[in-house]
């Protein structure tokens, strides 16, 4: 079997490494909020090149900080692609604010900046970009209407650790940015975790206390808080890995050039790319008219792939409200998609085998 993502594989390369943080954060005694943490956040920062990154509890908690903290709350409306993860979405709900659905680029699957400003409206306050699959959205557009407009701009980068826009990494193209280090991500821990990163003195310091009960000091508290914190031992899982993060998403940038130059196959429509260099490819999505026939024909050929995303936010249940909202874009990317193996340990001869399979399928 071909694996979409063999997590084991993945983390054992650094497993003696891992070994060694681990029983240091045991053997010190101190779980939360300790030199780990410190160290990871500082490291963090510096490889995204921004002033400031906090860990927190996981992917969502960092949205909803951001949001929370930005003093967003009930009749305020946050830009948001229709193409995302739900989470993207939830964050702007839990926080009282209304999203407002934008649809895709067909060809990218980022959001499409072209269609952004007709949905800008008196109570707009923030655009809320999502990095999906790796790619950076194409940011010029967005921050000359948020300039225009006088709109905050956030980053979801929980798929785009490491990647470029211009000569800047995501998480240092806006007011403030959210990552997941979910298992699966291109840096991820073992378990939950995430991160807020920014430039933004006044944000982070509210996001470091409102994530910490509300509180600037031990028993003072100055906001209605929470608790979202990330722990020393995943702190310290993070930081080994994020010394390999770049040589890992070259490796991922070699798989997506290889399918893309290999897969030849009419019925298959494959990922544009906007900067070769740039992309970290957390997913190599491709798209085919009859996904369901094509995923199981890799099925059979001992190949596991996922779908990213059978339903669109808009079409689940948790928002009942937008049943009758059509985006097309987004409902015809859902229904194609289909996501091939992509990890740094595939072996080229995994790589070879997948091209191989789908330039054998046919309708």
């Amino acid at each position: 079997m071909i694996s979409f993502l063999d997590l084991g594989k993945v983390n054992n390369r650094f497993r003696e490494e891992i070994d060694s943080r681990i029983k240091t954060v045991l053997d010190k005694g101190w779980y939360l909020q300790g030199d780990e943490n410190q160290r990871f956040d500082e490291n963090f920062a510096r490889f995204c090149g921004t002033q400031y990154a906090l860990g927190v509890a996981n992917g969502l908690d960092a949205l909803n900080l951001l949001i929370k903290a930005s003093g967003f709350g009930p009749g305020d409306e946050i830009i948001v692609p229709a193409n995302t993860y739900i989470a993207t979405i939830l964050a702007i709900s839990e926080n009282g604010c209304t999203p407002v659905l934008v649809e895709p680029d067909i060809h990218t699957y980022n959001i499409d900046v072209n269609r952004i400003e007709e949905k800008i409206t008196s109570k707009t306050r923030a655009i809320m970009v999502v990095h999906l699959y790796g790619q950076a959205v194409q940011m010029e557009k967005v921050w000359e209407i948020a300039k225009k407009h006088n709109l905050k701009v956030f980053e979801d980068c929980a798929q785009a650790h490491g990647a470029y826009y211009q000569d800047k990494k995501v998480g240092n193209l806006s007011d403030g940015a959210a990552f997941s280090f979910y298992p699966g991500k291109n840096l991820g821990c073992m378990g939950d975790g995430g991160a807020v990163v920014t430039n933004d003195k006044t944000l982070y310091e509210k996001v470091k206390a409102i994530a910490n009960y509300g509180s600037d000091y031990k028993y003072h508290h100055i906001y209605k808080g929470t608790n979202s914190r990330l722990d020393e031992i995943q702190s310290a899982v993070l930081d080994v890995k994020l010394k390999y993060l770049d040589a890992d998403n070259c490796r991922r940038r070699d798989i997506s050039k290889y399918y893309r130059d290999n897969i030849k196959n009419p019925a298959i429509i494959l990922p544009e790319v906007y900067c070769e260099e740039s992309h970290v490819w957390h997913i190599f999505a491709v798209r085919c008219e009859n996904r369901d026939k094509l995923q199981q024909y890799l099925k059979e050929k001992d190949i596991q792939t996922l779908i990213h995303y059978p339903v669109p936010p808009h079409k689940q249940d948790a928002y009942k409200e937008w049943k009758d909202q059509s985006y097309p874009i987004s409902e015809e990317i859902h229904r194609t998609v289909l996501s091939l193996p992509m990890s740094p340990v595939l072996e080229d001869s995994e790589v070879e085998s997948v091209v191989d399979a789908i330039n054998s399928f046919s309708l």
